[in-house]
């Protein structure tokens, strides 16, 4: 009996252990070729609180380390003015910029209570 107790106990710790160490127990992800252990390594490894984590079907994805959406807009709208745009609105998780007559609209949502997803579309900055 005392075998079985220990060897249930093992394999409850190297399951625990695995969902830690992959990220699992987080929410899932809207990107589709990054891990959540990736996300969070990128951003923890990273001097700056945003970070750049893919670019695919014509949308970059960003990671920003901070719990207070409002703070998380701040950095878009900076990183955006930099390249030309300016912030017009927010409605709901978007926030509408133009430039030259054009119409961006970035998506922003809280992934975990510590981390916000930003969605842009790629052409940004050209």
């Amino acid at each position: 009996m005392k075998k079985v107790i220990v060897t249930i106990g093992i394999i409850i710790f190297l399951v625990g252990a695995f969902v830690f160490y992959n990220k699992l127990y987080l929410p899932p992800l809207p990107i589709e070729h990054i891990s959540k252990k990736t996300v969070i390594e990128k951003i923890n490894d990273s001097a700056t609180r945003m970070v750049k984590l893919s670019n695919e079907n014509g949308q970059e994805w960003y990671v920003i380390k901070e719990r207070n959406i409002s703070a998380a807009d701040e950095m878009i709208k900076e990183m955006l003015d930099q390249n030309g745009w300016v912030f017009k609105q927010k409605e709901g998780n978007g926030l509408f910029f133009e430039r030259h007559g054009e119409s961006l609209i970035v998506s922003t949502q809280m992934w975990t209570g510590d981390y916000v997803l930003v969605k842009i579309p790629a052409n940004f900055n050209e």
